[in-house]
């Protein structure tokens, strides 16, 4: 499944899989599959991905069960159960994530950009606070306070089931699904607060999206194409085989030392290609459109506007 979270009207921010050109409500679908199953009980399907993602693989199920209900319903009974995509808005598919923990310096070539890194001995991380996270679409504000503002492409893990001490051979059996995420940095804020706790984490600085491609529908992940554009103009092109750490071994690592939650997202890394690596440096200004690409999940597009 290809699962978002999506607004229609004003007020009724809904969970929603994508389905031939359109969104169908998984919360009203399950109601309506339960409606005509009088004799079983079940509990109702949530509105919200997380609680969702909290369901484990019931709650997947269930999503699935009410999928294939809508799909096999007459045209005219479909009403207010499925919604065309040029008719809603797409928002954030984890809107309110627990953890946003990002890895650094995670592919071959990316810390050769950075003239004081030396490559990792054991993964790197970071952390994006949930004031960053928008959805595809809406405006990366440019600070004031930066004249670098880069970019950087990221495969992002959502997680499914609670973690803690899991193995590395274990570990992605615990991801619900990928998306992308945008690691938007004041790149001259990150020597000053070391390690990028400011620079990173501007509001609108993680726009994610545009769904969660559940585990299960998903390429390989340790071999996907990542590319972002300005523009139009290929900024980086590579593919997350090009990763010095697997996403095992940092959901593994992770594991270790905290418990990650269903709703938490872990990111791979950025490749080689930021706006720092190019000679001269290109990095973001108002009036820029910024794409990301992921093999398998599809497109993410942000403009950048100037802080009022």
């Amino acid at each position: 499944m290809r699962l978002y979270t999506f607004e229609v009207g004003e007020d009724d921010v809904l969970l929603g899989a994508e389905w031939r050109g359109g969104l169908i409500d998984l919360s009203a679908a399950h109601a309506t599959l339960l409606g005509s199953r009088r004799t079983v009980a079940a509990q109702p399907l949530s509105g919200y991905v997380t609680d969702l993602l909290a369901m484990g693989a019931p709650g997947m199920q269930a999503a699935r069960d009410a999928m294939q209900h809508v799909t096999r319903l007459p045209e005219r009974e479909r009403e207010g159960l499925w919604y065309p995509l040029d008719q809603v808005g797409i928002w954030p598919p984890v809107p309110d994530p627990g953890k946003i923990l990002c890895c650094g310096m995670n592919y071959v070539g990316h810390p050769q950009e950075h003239p004081a890194a030396a490559p990792p001995a054991s993964p790197h991380f970071y952390t994006k606070l949930p004031n960053t996270i928008i959805g595809p679409g809406e405006p990366i504000i440019y600070p004031r306070l930066t004249k670098q503002l880069d970019y950087g492409v990221q495969l992002a893990a959502v997680i499914g089931a609670q973690m803690r001490h899991v193995a590395e051979a274990d570990a992605l059996a615990s991801v619900a699904g990928y998306t992308i995420l945008h690691d938007v940095t004041a790149r001259d804020m990150s020597g000053e607060h070391e390690p990028y706790l400011l620079a990173g984490n501007f509001d609108t600085f993680a726009p994610i999206g545009p769904c969660i491609v559940t585990a299960d529908e998903m390429p390989d992940p340790a071999n996907l194409r990542v590319r972002t554009l300005i523009n139009g103009t290929v900024m980086d092109d590579a593919t997350t085989g090009d990763s010095i750490f697997p996403l095992s071994r940092l959901l593994a690592d992770l594991s270790r030392v905290m418990t990650l939650e269903p709703g938490d997202i872990v990111t791979a890394g950025t490749p080689p290609g930021t706006g720092t690596s190019h000679r001269p440096p290109v990095f973001l200004q108002p009036g820029d459109i910024v794409t990301l690409e992921i093999e398998g999940i599809g497109t993410l597009e942000n403009p950048v506007v100037a802080e009022p």
